[in-house]
């Protein structure tokens, strides 16, 4: 046999195998509608639609997949196994008490996003690395569907008068959507898991993100307040890092806590406030933003405010909030380096206030105190990457000063510089003597 007849052999037999899987996912697809269909006529439409609405999940699939196993066992589906049927049952449950598609997806663990593009793509995120899911919708109508189911707890909808929605899921999974007219190819959801697995920094020391003597440094960065600004891309790990930095803070402290999407966690803090943006309503009116947030905030006696993510006005209104007795507060904002970071701060102040940029650098630089990176790297892996101190430069601008470098090729870090708040820590003693000489033997 020539190569050329083996490679068309090959490819033959690939395509039977498709073929073949493609012809049982259809053959399971229709016993999956017709299920759906006889489980709608022995129980009656109204009471499948209240059990779907039933507060007690549990309680209704159980129901549910009683009536299920019945129709099955009445004959008609008697070319399927043991498995199919379980899986037929398990997808109508999915589809009436559930998210369809997505329910299996939201209830792993291990996935961290999920990501639909239209009705015959669908995504999933396992650690930092993208798969195809088995199943996809059948129709965009059946993608609104699931938008909806999600939507309408919260007060919100998707339309082509809205065609695009924010939200969040009360376990705290963030939820973009996007319907036609904006989106071509049929509607697209984002989700974005909320994990609680990682809380501290001594848990990403556990997984590798960093070294012991840095996570310490950090964590006496957050004990001495230092205001920090954490930097990084889309799904670099910016909100579980700066979730880790305040676990951080004194138990003894009042925090006020501002997100878009309220994901931080604060179980070990007694006396935390959390308060999250508002969108418009249908009418237009009731929005409230992380601005109003921030300076709401002010009046609420905080020892420390930590903003989820600085994206517009509120920069100013944080930085003036940082350098008026509020030091140790945190933040987040994309940017791909720390002087990336520094001018798109300068930006989005000037976007609150209309000051000259040299003006905005000088409270910049007597506001932050450093700019901690947060890296993905092509992998998947995240990593807590350089610390740059941040000061006021002898031309009164912004300066930044590495004192931990990060090789993103040999996953290695270095201290380039120590920071000075160690010694004043030192001077002041609000650091132990003994646990900082420690700390240096580190590096000697």
């Amino acid at each position: 046999m020539s190569v050329l007849e083996l490679v068309r052999e090959q490819e033959q037999s690939v395509g039977q195998k498709t073929n073949g899987a493609n012809a049982n996912t259809q053959a399971l697809a229709e016993a999956r509608d017709r299920l759906k269909r006889e489980l709608v006529e022995r129980l009656g439409l109204s009471v499948v639609a209240s059990m779907a609405m039933d507060d007690d999940v549990e309680a209704a699939r159980s129901e549910i997949s009683i009536a299920c196993q019945a129709i099955l066992n009445a004959g008609a589906y008697a070319d399927l196994d043991a498995e199919q049927r379980q899986v037929l049952v398990r997808q109508v449950l999915d589809e009436v008490c559930g998210l369809g598609p997505l329910q299996p997806l939201l209830d792993d663990p291990t996935i961290t996003e999920i990501m639909v593009n239209g009705c015959d793509k669908l995504f999933f995120e396992r650690a930092g690395e993208l798969h195809p899911a088995e199943r996809v919708f059948d129709s965009a109508d059946q993608i609104m569907l699931v938008i909806d189911r999600i939507l309408a707890p919260l007060g919100r909808r998707l339309d082509k008068a809205s065609p695009i929605v924010n939200a969040r899921l009360p376990n705290g999974d963030r939820v973009n959507a996007v319907a036609a007219p904006t989106a071509i190819d049929g509607p697209a959801v984002t989700i974005r898991k909320f994990s609680n697995r990682i809380t501290t920094l001594a848990h990403l020391q556990e997984l590798g993100s960093v070294p012991a003597w840095y996570a310490q440094l950090l964590a006496w960065a957050v004990r001495m307040r230092k205001d920090i600004a954490v930097a990084g891309g889309t799904g670099s790990g910016k909100t579980t890092l700066l979730n880790a930095l305040s676990c951080e803070i004194d138990p003894r402290e009042r925090i006020v806590t501002i997100e878009d999407s309220a994901e931080l966690r604060f179980d070990s803090h007694p006396n935390v406030v959390r308060l999250e943006a508002r969108d418009a309503s249908l009418e237009g009116t009731g929005e409230i933003t992380i601005r109003d947030l921030v300076r709401n905030a002010l009046r609420m006696r905080p020892d420390r405010i930590v903003v989820g993510e600085a994206r517009g006005a509120e920069a100013i209104d944080m930085l003036q909030a940082m350098s008026t007795g509020h030091d140790g507060s945190l933040t987040t904002l994309h940017a791909g380096s720390a002087h990336e970071a520094i001018s798109r701060l300068i930006l989005m102040a000037r976007f609150g206030m209309d000051l000259p940029a040299s003006v905005i650098e000088m409270q910049i630089a007597s506001a932050l105190d450093f700019v901690l990176m947060s890296r993905r790297t092509a992998d998947g892996s995240r990593y807590l990457a350089s610390l740059s101190s941040v000061g006021e430069s002898p031309d009164g601008g912004v300066e930044l000063r590495e004192c931990v470098h990060f090789d993103e090729v040999a996953r290695s870090w270095e201290m380039v510089k120590e920071p000075s708040f160690v010694e004043q820590g030192l001077l002041e003693g609000v650091l132990d003597e003994e646990e900082v000489r420690v700390w240096r033997g580190c590096f000697a």
